[in-house]
């Protein structure tokens, strides 16, 4: 189940919350366990098991640790740590990665191991590094172990943020596992967040996602450096209002429950350096990685080369979290390499630049990077150039460098440039939708919309625009037949 569907809009969530807002207080992580539960099993029943599986043994780990770290027996406390990681990435690795492994060993040895074809479960890259960082919190003493096995189900499935984040600590909501409050004003704010998160996903994503398909359809017209700039160009406004919009909706579901989430995203497009786009972007696993990774390993405390070599295991795993793939892996490496350069020699040098150069080179970076990491999209747009480019292996190739070296040289004018009528009729018509996904990037609507808010009247004009969006949000839904979350193929 989506967000960004009718049967979630007019159905689960008003008789969910329904039931919610009437249970107890005690009984409302019940209901949000149960719904959750519910709301996983509607898109992947088979895999319910597995998500209760990784509840039920995190929270004995989580137990036995407290409990041994509380009767000082720390190597009984290290082992119950080690196997909830073991169990989380043992899960994690089987249903991601065992397909990759296979392919790559078969690529490199020759071999031909037959692949398992195992479906991707949906979330399982956030709920294992949610329930993992529950237990490594645990260990360090940060938090206490839950006693109650309801209240913790109800952190692991919270149906918010259960399936694409933003990635929620236990720290995060224990206090509001025990008690939260729910008022008028925080349902105001959370519909708030929603609608606005429903607009960006079912307006603006879902919009420059039709355009990318329309563009990877051309067949060898695709092939000109114009095509697959503009399909980069929109993969990244589409990835970005996706799961910004995505953050929102469940920022915003969380709030009208009685919980807080972090924020995930703040306007990334809007950096100065590929260092401040990363501090705005999917900043929750940045924060996960910064602090059970690069901090472990010691940081930037134990000098430049050590400093690198953590960088670049962070990186490496950013780049597997985000697919099993070889492009992704790349994409990783990619943005290793800018953030050392920029660290190690760039720093002072972009501090002088104006800062319209600044963005330009940030722009620049970033979507070269997506370039890397939206695969078969833009791959479909550099499939024709393959065969022309020796060395090729096709872009589904395990080693990666069918996509690499395709895309890249047709994105640098290889085979031409290609700008013709067709891509002056689609920049010409959907010009709206282009200026409306630059601004929207930017602080400038959120901006208008607080001017509104403080005016004369303001509460009635939000009320009314946030009640337009929703509707014309609706209205796209049941024309658009168009409506996938990227985020969820992570």
């Amino acid at each position: 189940m989506v967000f960004s569907s009718l049967f979630f809009l007019f159905r689960f969530l008003p008789v969910f919350w329904l039931v919610y807002l009437a249970a107890p207080a005690r009984g409302k992580n019940l209901v949000l366990f149960l719904g959750s539960l519910f709301f996983y099993a509607w898109g992947e029943p088979a895999f319910v098991l597995l998500l209760l599986f990784s509840a039920v043994s995190d929270y004995c780990c989580g137990r036995l640790i407290g409990r041994w770290r509380r009767e000082k027996k720390g190597r009984l406390s290290r082992m119950a740590l080690f196997l909830s990681l073991a169990v989380n990435l043992g899960s994690l690795g089987f249903f991601k990665y065992a397909d990759f492994f296979i392919e790559t060993v078969n690529a490199l040895a020759g071999t031909k191991w037959r692949m398992l074809d195992l479906p991707l479960p949906v979330g399982i890259s956030f709920y294992t590094f949610q329930t993992m960082s529950y237990t490594i919190d645990v260990y360090r003493g940060k938090v206490r172990p839950q006693k109650n096995l309801i209240d913790f189900g109800a952190f692991v499935t919270m149906f918010p943020q259960l399936v694409a984040g933003p990635i929620v600590s236990y720290r995060d909501v224990e206090g509001e596992l025990k008690c939260r409050t729910i008022t008028l004003a925080g349902l105001g704010e959370g519909w708030r967040r929603f609608v606005v998160g429903l607009a960006k996903k079912v307006i603006l994503a879902n919009q420059a996602g039709a355009l990318l398909t329309r563009l990877a359809g051309r067949g060898e017209g695709g092939l000109g450096a114009a095509s697959l700039w503009m399909a980069v160009l929109c993969f990244g406004f589409q990835i970005y209002f996706d799961f910004s919009g995505y953050s929102d909706m469940a920022a915003g579901l969380g709030r009208m429950l009685g919980f807080v989430f972090p924020e995930n995203f703040c306007y990334p497009y809007t950096a100065q350096s590929v260092t401040e786009f990363w501090r705005r972007w999917h900043m929750t696993l940045s924060g996960w990685f910064r602090e059970y990774v690069y901090i472990p390993l010691g940081g930037n405390r134990k000098g430049a080369g050590r400093k690198v070599f953590n960088l670049f295991v962070v990186w490496l795993l950013t780049g597997i979290w985000h697919g099993a793939a070889w492009n992704f892996v790349l994409w990783g490496m990619w943005f290793f390499g800018l953030l050392v350069l920029e660290k190690s020699w760039l720093k002072d040098k972009l501090e002088r630049l104006p800062a319209p150069v600044r963005s330009a080179w940030t722009l620049g970076a970033v979507f070269a990077g997506w370039a890397l990491f939206c695969g078969p999209d833009l791959a479909a747009l550099a499939n024709q150039a393959d065969a022309k480019i020796p060395g090729a292996g096709g872009v589904g190739s395990s080693a990666g460098q069918g996509t690499l070296l395709a895309v890249w040289a047709a994105l640098s004018g290889r085979f031409g440039w290609g700008w013709d009528d067709f891509l002056t009729y689609e920049f010409l018509s959907q010009g709206a939708l282009l200026t409306a996904l630059a601004v929207g990037s930017t602080p400038l609507p959120a901006a208008a919309g607080k001017r509104i808010a403080r005016g004369r009247g303001g509460a009635f004009w939000e009320t009314a625009f946030l009640l337009a969006v929703f509707l014309v949000s609706v209205a796209f839904l049941v024309e658009d037949s168009y409506n996938p979350f990227l985020y969820f193929r992570f």
